[in-house]
């Protein structure tokens, strides 16, 4: 199965960690927070990955090639200009023939993937979000399901006199390829605030499944620095990474 990294973000809010370098490439214990996605990816299959790119693209194709190093087969993708979440995946529609996994290029979790796939199929959903729960979900899309796992409802980034749960978008999604088809080449499209509320409202296959487990969107310096402080470091390198000089 394949997957997709959203790595073309330009990460003003982690300023200035990102001065010099793309948000992906930000080290946490002397790794970029891509690595350890890649190897998250690797633990639960993923072996053919496509990133997408556009702020200092180079930074990243020259730091992991080809994706040799870390056992896996990486292609990029780059845009000319910022074209949204959604948008940047389209650009490779090309390579995503099958089912798939996106997931954001700023996040460090050890959530079950596999579990996302296989729930995905079993729904038979067209776009199944991975949703995990949060003591605070004013930065986040906070997402209703139904019992049986169906979407009915999203909040993007609510006031506290706005929130009615605590069940968030992680931005790690499985997807079927048609989804791409509702919008054009080019077009700026966001997938929480464009492609899934139209999904929600035809009425298609969209399904969210909450997974317990670790998640933290290293999105801002605050956040970045509060990871390091409360993560040993045996616990990034055993459940999230095994280092590639180790292997």
């Amino acid at each position: 199965m394949k997957a997709i990294i959203m790595a073309g973000g330009e990460g003003s809010r982690l300023r200035p960690l990102t001065c010099g370098r793309p948000k992906p490439m930000v080290p946490v214990l002397n790794r970029p927070v891509m690595a350890y996605i890649i190897d998250l990816l690797k633990q639960h299959g993923f072996y053919d990955i496509g990133v997408t790119l556009q702020y200092q693209p180079e930074a990243i194709r020259d730091h992991f090639g080809n994706g040799a190093e870390y056992g896996v087969n990486l292609r990029y993708f780059i845009e000319d200009r910022p074209l949204g979440t959604a948008g940047s995946v389209k650009n490779a529609a090309g390579f995503l023939d099958e089912t798939f996994l996106v997931i954001s290029g700023d996040a460090l979790t050890d959530l079950e993937l596999s579990r996302a796939v296989e729930f995905h199929k079993k729904q038979g959903a067209l776009a199944t979000l991975v949703l995990t729960r949060v003591d605070c979900p004013l930065e986040y899309g906070v997402v209703i399901t139904s019992e049986e796992g169906k979407i009915t409802r999203f909040l993007e980034k609510p006031g506290w006199g706005e929130v009615f749960s605590d069940t968030v978008n992680t931005g790690i999604y499985v997807l079927e390829p048609e989804v791409l088809d509702y919008f054009a080449p080019g077009q700026m499209f966001d997938f929480s605030k464009d492609l899934f509320p139209l999904l929600l409202r035809e009425k298609k296959p969209l399904f969210g499944l909450v997974l317990s487990g670790y998640w933290c969107d290293i999105g801002t310096l605050k956040t970045k620095i509060a990871y390091i402080r409360k993560t040993p470091r045996r616990k990034v390198c055993g459940v999230f990474c095994v280092s590639p000089v180790s292997r």
